[in-house]
């Protein structure tokens, strides 16, 4: 019997495009996503965002895509996050890798180089090939849109907004 692996593992080839870059990297062994690091200064103004350079670009090999996700500790203590969340890299995509970040905060926030600024995401995905089609198989939910579904413990449609 094979031993259990909980991933696969690739080669991400990397290309420093600046003197500063710095590599992706995980903080712990087992981490999903890699640091992605800034490298220039930059101040994201509050309540505004900035497109942040990474210095590096990547080789994503094709069949996996790769997905700028926010660094759940900038969100918590600076209210930085990343706008398209999650971001997506194709793998035909060889330019600089940029991250785009907005603050939430009523305060600006600064970057330097060197500091870590979101997390990417190394996924394999499913080729869709669609099809046009007069019918589609129906469900229990059918047509229905957001909150169709109900909010749990309490009556469908009715939320208590708390300021």
């Amino acid at each position: 019997m094979q031993p259990f692996s909980p991933h696969d593992e690739i080669i991400l080839k990397c290309k420093k495009l600046a003197d500063n870059a710095i590599l992706p990297s995980y903080a712990m062994e087992g981490d999903a996503g890699l640091d992605l690091y800034g490298n220039e200064d930059v101040v994201v103004p509050s309540r505004g965002r900035a497109v942040v350079g990474t210095g590096i670009a990547i080789e994503i090999p094709k069949g996996r895509v790769g997905l700028v996700h926010p660094r759940s500790g900038l969100a918590a203590k600076s209210g930085i996050t990343v706008l398209n969340a999650p971001g997506t890299i194709d793998s035909g995509y060889r330019g600089e890798v940029k991250v785009i970040l907005v603050n939430h905060s009523d305060t600006h926030v600064g970057f330097m180089p060197g500091d870590r600024i979101a997390q990417l995401v190394i996924q394999r995905f499913t080729f869709a090939h669609p099809l046009d089609a007069d019918e589609l198989e129906e469900t229990t939910r059918g047509e229905g849109g957001f909150g169709s579904t109900g909010v749990s413990g309490r009556t469908k449609g009715h939320l208590t907004l708390v300021s």
